[in-house]
């Protein structure tokens, strides 16, 4: 029989009062619980600002003094002790892995982040570590690799990529001076110093994108890279066609108005400054990056007959069309002249631009906050850091890390 209980009944009264005193005891529980989380923001966000740089914990030491640089000194000191390897033996993962798999992708075509460690990847990390101002990634004369008589590491060599692998392989630390050095690229892969371009003449970025095809690849693979754009949005038929080549024909399948509406848009503006690559070839057989001065490489002199009152190349000069029309909102340098001799002045036109500068901020904000930033987290993370102008990417991921280390 089922028994029903009054209010009256004993029974009733105990199960009520038990009630009270559990949901009595949830409120004070859940009280306890804020009133800690609200007193403990500051390590809460301390680890934060540890695990989206390192990808790892922090141990209670460094997370101690994370916390006290925070409260007195803000996040982005917080996060520049984070990546601090003098206060930090767990800052080798910021630089072996968050800045690896950061820079990666930029060194293939197909954007993929499982390539080893190479020169490419090696010069972005190194560039970062010891604040090289950034905008030197497209054009300075500058190649990061290990010390030389590294245990079990091959000598460096334009021709292959075994010394790069060796320090992965056997996880060198690459936030130490005494592993990963800078060198002048020109002294270690046969370059004259004014035909260096920091990446873009690395043998990982020849292997990509120099090889074989007509050179157009480096360009848009850079556009892509380092001004976070492709060739689709910069189509601009109102550009004159008089440097676009033999190869390009001009009525593609019978039809001259898909090269007047489509093709026109982007080899008016790409040709022309692809034009700085034409010495450049990557030897296949050899496994390294060709430069001859004053010949341009027969890639650029293919399909003629595609059309033959087309652009013969006769040259490196280069010539940015793109500084008028819809493209002048990528903000180029007004101090840069627009043309040039050779990828180095090339590199300096892109790197000058308002658009590196941005795309450096949206990549380094979607690594360490794991979004894409608005238009105003983007504007006041270039702001904080002055990455515009000064070109720190270190300064650039501790900002991120404030900006997106939550309450």
């Amino acid at each position: 029989m089922t028994k029903t209980y009054t209010q009256n009944d004993g029974a009733w009264g105990n199960r009520v009062g038990a009630g009270v005193r559990c949901c009595l005891a949830g409120v004070l529980t859940v009280a306890l619980t804020a009133n800690a989380f609200a007193g403990d923001t500051e390590r809460r966000q301390a680890k934060r600002i540890h695990d989206r740089l390192t990808g790892v914990e922090p141990s209670e030491t460094v997370l101690d003094a994370m916390e006290q640089e925070l409260i007195n000194n803000g996040g982005v000191a917080a996060a520049q002790l984070a990546i601090d390897r003098t206060k930090n033996p767990r800052a080798f993962n910021f630089y072996n892995v968050t800045l690896k798999n950061f820079a990666t992708p930029w060194t293939n075509e197909a954007q993929s982040l499982f390539d080893p460690l190479n020169d490419y990847s090696a010069t972005v990390i190194g560039m970062t570590r010891d604040d090289v101002p950034f905008d030197q990634v497209l054009y300075g004369d500058i190649l990061y690799k290990g010390a030389a008589g590294l245990s079990g590491v091959a000598a460096y060599s334009p021709a292959n990529n075994n010394h790069y692998q060796n320090l992965e392989d056997l996880h060198y630390d690459l936030s130490d001076p005494a592993v990963l050095q800078s060198n002048l690229q020109s002294t270690l892969n046969g370059l004259p110093a004014n035909a260096t371009a920091g990446v873009i003449t690395s043998r990982a970025a020849a292997a990509a994108f120099f090889s074989a095809g007509t050179n157009r690849a480096m360009f848009r693979f850079t556009l892509i890279n380092h001004l976070c754009t492709d060739l689709e949005p910069l189509k601009d038929i109102t550009r004159p066609p008089d440097r676009i080549r033999q190869d390009v024909s001009r009525s593609p399948g019978g039809d001259s108005r898909i090269f007047m509406n489509s093709c026109v848009g982007c080899h008016s503006g790409m040709d022309p400054m692809v034009q700085a690559f034409a010495y450049y070839e990557y030897d296949e057989a050899g496994g390294q990056l060709v430069y001859t001065p004053g010949s341009v490489q027969p890639k650029y002199l293919i399909n003629a007959d595609n059309f033959r009152p087309g652009y013969v190349t006769p040259n490196d000069n280069w010539d940015n069309y793109w500084r008028s029309g819809q493209n002048a909102n990528l903000g180029w340098d007004p101090g840069l002249p627009g043309s040039g001799i050779g990828a180095k002045s090339l590199g300096q036109e892109l790197a000058g631009s308002q658009a590196f500068a941005r795309c450096q901020g949206i990549k380094v904000y979607r690594t360490v906050c794991l979004s894409d930033p608005s238009e105003s987290d983007l504007t006041s993370l270039l702001a904080a850091s002055g990455f515009a102008s000064n070109f720190n990417m270190k300064d650039l991921f501790a900002n991120a890390a404030q900006a997106c280390m939550g309450n």
